[in-house]
């Protein structure tokens, strides 16, 4: 079937509450201007109070398919001398299979980017077949309290999981689960865990392989996981689909992403070609 996209990114926007106002964040905010930045036709299927301000920021980046809501999918960090907290302020709406635009059904890289549990990703990972699909976890592995407080919720479907190509989460995502890897690993076909500046790991058909980022100074880390597994994505198509050197190219390119903030963390087009020349 074709397509009038190359990649179709499926997740909530979010509105991070800060001491600066409101900005943009969550999943699909930096994957997008990310995609673009490979040359990328990029749909976005997202949801989002229906007068939301924010979404002008990612119009440039892609087609727009909106899901209105009342309100949209709201953070705020709450910092004490315990550490970080953060809370859900509002939700907008879950995002189901029949909210793909038609024409957006033949689209042969889907990144799946939940951050509340509104992608079934169960769902989702029967109905495109034919696709590269790519699970980033984080947003299935939160609930939240009365009070809106974030809390660690376990998701683990096997059978899911086996039909999805790529599989991203970071250390911080499980480190209430430590047992979490070593069983995802054996259902992932390919399975890559994040840690920072610390690289990360790639898992795949038994094996392991261990990934470097690059120093930099940090501005921002907000996104880098984001960055990266868009990175790894939107890379495949220009790598012949080489999971590994794609994985490796996302290293170097995440670490672009924390001197910077926003959707500006998106890696530019020179730094794609710089690291690209490297990985191959």
């Amino acid at each position: 079937m074709d397509s009038s996209i190359d990649i179709l990114l499926i997740g909530n926007l979010t509105v991070d509450l800060t001491a600066s106002g409101p900005m943009l964040g969550g999943t699909v905010s930096y994957a997008a201007p990310t995609y673009a930045a490979f040359g990328h036709r990029v749909g976005l299927l997202t949801s989002a109070a229906y007068n939301e301000s924010l979404l002008k920021h990612l119009l440039p980046f892609g087609k727009l398919s909106l899901l209105p809501a009342e309100t949209s999918l709201t953070y705020e960090n709450v910092y004490s001398e315990r550490g970080r907290q953060q809370y859900v302020r509002a939700t907008a709406r879950d995002i189901r299979y029949s909210d793909v635009p038609v024409g957006w059904l033949g689209a042969p890289y889907v990144h799946l980017g939940p951050l509340s549990h509104e992608v079934n990703a169960s769902e989702m990972a029967a109905k495109f077949p034919q696709a590269r699909l790519m699970l980033t976890l984080q947003g299935l592995m939160r609930r939240w309290d009365a009070g809106g407080k974030v809390l660690f919720k376990r998701w683990f479907d096997a059978d899911a999981l086996k039909r999805i190509d790529i599989v991203v989460y970071s250390e911080e995502d499980v480190r209430h689960a430590p047992e979490y890897t070593d069983e995802a690993r054996r259902v992932c076909q390919h399975l890559i865990v994040t840690n920072g500046r610390a690289g990360g790991t790639y898992y795949h058909a038994g094996g392991a392989m261990r990934y470097d980022s690059l120093e930099v100074q940090p501005r921002d880390l907000t996104g880098a996981g984001d960055v990266f597994a868009a990175c790894l994505l939107g890379a495949l198509p220009l790598l012949a689909g080489d999971v590994a050197k794609a994985v490796r190219l996302a290293g170097k390119l995440a670490a672009y992403s924390v001197t910077r903030s926003s959707v500006e963390s998106a890696p530019t087009a020179r730094e794609i070609q710089q690291e690209m020349a490297n990985v191959r």
